[in-house]
């Protein structure tokens, strides 16, 4: 229909020259009815273009919710793959004690066991680290509840008495054996405190 209205205008604006050149009534009339019909034309044509627009634009109501507006990434695919869940570290709370801080063995082990034999990097034993000494679960225990003081050595995993001849040349700080089993200490097979402590535990 455009291109019929832009004819039309064409045919018009002929007939309106050649009438006015020549005078004629009836080539005026004609470029009139020419410019008429070129303009409903013209309307015809931009109803049906809007009408095509729109019926482009109109989408399914069921996908039209899926769809993100050009050039933005939905919210779920912007975020990163979730992982394997990977288990907190819990760590023993120092505040409010008499403890810096700083006190904790390679790896933490439990109190009165073995570090792993198998642990590699900063976790395992130091190879001139004495053994741990070897000591009932009801002895740990008792141990466990005694205030006399051991020394340990910042990095290493056992506790000490003050005469041990591993401790010769290495900056041992005093701490109350309670408190070292607490952070993971473990007693040395060399001086054997668990039963020095023991022993003076049962003469008082």
């Amino acid at each position: 229909m455009l291109v019929a209205s832009l004819l039309l205008i064409l045919v018009a604006v002929v007939l309106l020259v050649v009438g006015l050149t020549g005078g004629s009534s009836m080539l005026l009339a004609a470029s009139i009815a020419a410019s008429l019909l070129a303009a409903v034309a013209l309307v015809v044509g931009a109803r049906q273009a809007a009408a095509t627009r729109a019926a482009a634009a109109r989408v399914d109501p069921d996908t039209s919710g899926d769809r993100p507006p050009a050039g933005r990434v939905p919210w779920d695919a912007a975020e990163p793959p979730a992982g394997p869940d990977i288990p907190a570290q819990r760590v023993s709370s120092t505040i409010g004690a008499d403890d810096p801080g700083w006190r904790q063995p390679p790896g933490s082990p439990a109190a009165g066991a073995d570090p792993p034999a198998d642990a590699a990097g900063e976790t395992a034993t130091p190879l001139d680290e004495p053994p741990a000494l070897r000591v009932s679960p009801a002895d740990a225990a008792l141990v466990a509840e005694l205030d006399a003081e051991v020394q340990v050595v910042d990095g290493r995993p056992r506790y000490h008495l003050s005469d041990c001849p591993h401790l010769y040349g290495r900056g041992a700080e005093p701490l109350p054996v309670a408190e070292a089993v607490r952070l993971g200490f473990t007693p040395c097979a060399r001086c054997a405190p668990d039963d020095a402590l023991l022993a003076d535990a049962r003469l008082l």
